[in-house]
């Protein structure tokens, strides 16, 4: 799957004029790129467009025109695309206030190693998650993870051709899963797939 170049990028002046258009394309190519699984966990599929959009809007926030900045943000954001063989997502934690929240991550760590897609027909291919930094300790997990879902040969074979797919998620004080996807969700989602 490409990777996002410097060359690939909009100078900040151009992002600055297509930006509200590009955000617009973005926010609705999302809208089948979301699952959520229960009613605290969200994740989002990532794909080139979601992390060009991200890129890009990082460099406009941070006045980034630098080569070594930019490239920075390639180096942050390109691992996030799929590859081909899997889907990579950010996952979020979400509680109405505060305090909810900080108890509900102090009961949930390590809940990122228990998320699962499950390709009917195949076994379930646990989340390999944080692969750039650690995001859970002793006494909680983060609100924030990245996951990557690593798909056999026959699990990609069989999405490919029409077989659905369940998201969830077996931690013990988080059960939930999604049944069946959107059809629109999972034809964007086979999209990653080489």
């Amino acid at each position: 799957m490409p990777a996002i170049t410097r060359e690939s990028l909009m100078t900040l002046e151009a992002y600055s004029r297509k930006r509200n258009q590009f955000r617009a394309e973005v926010l609705e190519h999302k809208k089948n790129r979301v699952v959520h699984v229960g009613e605290h966990v969200t994740l989002i599929f990532e794909d080139e467009l979601t992390m060009r959009y991200q890129v890009q809007e990082m460099l406009r926030v941070e006045k980034t025109f630098e080569e070594e900045g930019i490239q920075d943000e390639l180096d942050a954001y390109n691992p996030l695309i799929p590859d081909g063989s899997n889907f990579k997502a950010t996952m979020m934690i979400e509680y109405a206030t505060a305090e909810e929240r900080a108890r509900a991550l102090a009961r949930l760590r390590n809940i990122e190693d228990h998320m699962f897609v499950e390709v009917e027909g195949q076994a379930r291919a646990f989340a390999i998650a944080d692969e750039d930094l650690e995001r859970s300790n002793d006494e909680k997990t983060s609100a924030v993870h990245f996951l990557r879902f690593e798909l056999s040969a026959p699990m990609q074979a069989a999405l490919k051709s029409g077989a659905q797919m369940k998201i969830g998620c077996d931690h013990p004080e988080y059960l939930a899963q999604v049944n069946q996807l959107a059809p629109e969700t999972l034809a964007s989602l086979v999209k990653d797939l080489a």
